[in-house]
């Protein structure tokens, strides 16, 4: 057993298990170099502490960089300790965690340090869809360093000393770090969307704890916990979360738990994880407000499709996919963002998330909440690109567009007597929940405070769930 407590990476690690289950492995490895004097300088476990333990009794595997051991630099051994850990993960099928706090790239060992980063980076991409990886940084992830968050499955950031860069904001033509830090937790939450969680070192070590929670070990196994929540209860405020997808999950989640991923970036889609009956379900849905802790809306936005919430959207479906975890998508969607920044990404990304959709095996469920217009509306898991299963609530509205702007198209001319009579007729047979059942594009219509029973319903009778897909290498979208 190590000693944790001589070391922030350690303290860190003693913090992120359970008590006393760290065992490491390869602590006396020490740097082969001896160019620049490399000798002289002591490096215990070569600046990076690695080995395994236990979260809640489930196995994972962590390793955490020292900073004050090289300045946590990577070099030959350091990476040699970091891909040992994966595939040993690899083979046993558990979870990576890697706690990041380091100098980069180790420059006394020069081409051993930059084919160790190699190494690194392969054993990451063969282990993805394998085994869950997440990283934390704590410090600085700079240069190449930052490709591991990027090649990871989640990523944690501590909020006011980390960061993470592959270039420096000063390094950017035309920027200097007060004018806009591109290394800072808010930039790159916010802004890049390579950030999941921000938070203080214990907050993110805690919901590393709770993601783990929602998480299988591997590809092969299912993520299940016990379930003392009622499955038919109901919600007598669900109706008003049409805005607001992301406390529309947590009344609909076992003990109203929702764990959401990626909060500050592309804020008008929702992601995240809750349980049905204790099996995990992954979450995506489209968001038009957010609200603020006293209940009323704090940010309001407009029912479309925008780039970066639809990459994040694709990002995690595609996750979903990997490790079997069944979606649930809520949908309340008109169009697409109508800005020349948009325009120029919009329909690519928009392509990327309907193929993340249409090629998931995993069981679907969709479920109209609101106005559901156009193809946006198709994107979002309907059941033309593949969901098993498609609710409505009655109130929900189904379409190629609003019904009052397709009678202004279609009787262009007449006075607005006619074109609110044609409207009315135009919801009832083309837009209502009703018609688009009436076609099969919605299975069941339901009341919105019974969604709860209903979807856990979907997904039991989905559980046996087994699609095939062509035979093909991959898919190029």
């Amino acid at each position: 057993m190590s000693n944790l407590t001589n070391s922030s990476a350690g303290r860190r690690i003693a913090a992120l298990l359970d008590e006393n289950s760290f065992v490491e492995i390869g602590a006396r490895v020490t740097a082969r170099s001896t160019d620049f004097n490399l000798e002289t300088k002591k490096a215990p476990g070569d600046g990076v502490m690695t080995g395994y333990g236990l979260i809640d009794g489930n196995l994972v595997y962590v390793y955490s960089q020292d900073a004050s051991v090289l300045g946590g630099a990577v070099g030959e051994m350091h990476a040699k300790k970091i891909v040992n850990l994966y595939h040993m993960a690899v083979k046993t099928g558990a979870p990576v965690i890697g706690l990041i706090d380091s100098a980069g790239l180790r420059l006394e060992e020069a081409t051993d340090a930059l084919y160790a980063f190699g190494r690194i980076y392969h054993n990451q991409v063969m282990a993805s869809g394998v085994i869950p990886q997440i990283t934390a940084v704590f410090g600085s992830c700079g240069g190449g360093l930052a490709l591991i968050p990027g090649l990871t499955d989640f990523t944690f950031m501590e909020g006011d000393k980390a960061k993470l860069f592959v270039n420096s904001p000063n390094a950017i033509k035309g920027n200097y770090e007060e004018k806009c830090d591109t290394a800072s937790a808010a930039f790159q939450s916010e802004e890049a969307g390579l950030v999941d969680v921000v938070g203080t070192e214990d907050e993110i070590l805690a919901g590393i704890r709770e993601l783990i929670s929602f998480l299988p070990a591997n590809n092969e196994e299912e993520a299940l916990a016990e379930c003392e929540d009622d499955l038919n209860r109901a919600s007598s405020v669900i109706a008003g979360c049409t805005g607001d997808t992301a406390a529309a999950f947590a009344e609909i989640a076992d003990d109203n738990s929702f764990f959401e991923l990626k909060q500050s970036y592309g804020k008008n889609m929702v992601t995240g994880f809750i349980r049905l009956n204790g099996a995990t379900i992954g979450c995506v849905a489209n968001r038009t407000e957010i609200t603020g802790e006293d209940g009323k809306p704090e940010k309001k936005m407009d029912a479309v499709l925008g780039v970066a919430g639809v990459k994040k959207a694709y990002d995690f479906v595609k996750f979903c996919d990997a490790f079997e975890i069944p979606v649930l998508t809520l949908t309340n969607v008109k169009g697409y963002c109508t800005c020349e920044c948009s325009e120029k990404n919009i329909a690519r990304e928009a392509a990327k998330l309907t193929a993340a959709f249409a090629e998931a095996t995993v069981p679907k469920v969709n479920v109209y909440i609101g106005e559901a217009f156009g193809t946006a509306a198709i994107v979002m898991n309907s059941k033309s690109i593949g969901a098993d299963y498609a609710y409505a609530w009655s109130n929900a509205k189904i379409g190629s567009m609003d019904a009052k702007h397709a009678a202004q198209i279609m009787y262009d001319g007449e006075n607005e007597s006619t074109i609110s009579q044609k409207a009315s007729e135009y919801e009832a047979l083309q837009t209502s929940a009703a018609s688009a059942a009436a076609r099969g594009y919605v299975d069941t219509i339901i009341e919105p405070q019974d969604t709860r029973k209903y979807v856990i319903g979907a997904f039991e009778m989905l559980y046996t769930k087994r699609e095939d897909r062509p035979d093909k290498k991959h898919g190029a979208v």
